[in-house]
């Protein structure tokens, strides 16, 4: 999945209507899939989970930015969780 695919799906997630913030999200984007490769996590996004991890990290970065203490919701931190200890277990990456 393109960049751009997940853009709009990333705008949909966040009930945003608009282009104004385009570049904003690009580099939600980019951030999120950076933070999720440094925890180990090899992205595929031509996979529909890994293309939700990428939406549900940057809409998680968007959102934090307006709340004092922002914890990451416990949603994303499983689906990290699970996404790492899934690729670790594979017999090929032993």
């Amino acid at each position: 999945m393109t960049d751009v695919e997940i853009q709009g799906m990333l705008k949909q997630n966040l009930s945003i209507m608009h282009d104004a913030q385009d570049n904003y999200l690009t580099f939600l984007i980019n951030s999120a899939k950076k933070n999720i490769q440094e925890v180990g996590i090899t992205l595929d996004l031509d996979e529909a989970d890994d293309v939700n991890l990428v939406i549900m990290y940057a809409a998680y970065l968007f959102r934090k930015r307006a709340e004092d203490n922002p914890v990451m919701p416990r949603m994303l931190q499983f689906a990290l969780h699970n996404r790492l200890f899934s690729e670790k277990m594979k017999p090929d990456a032993i």
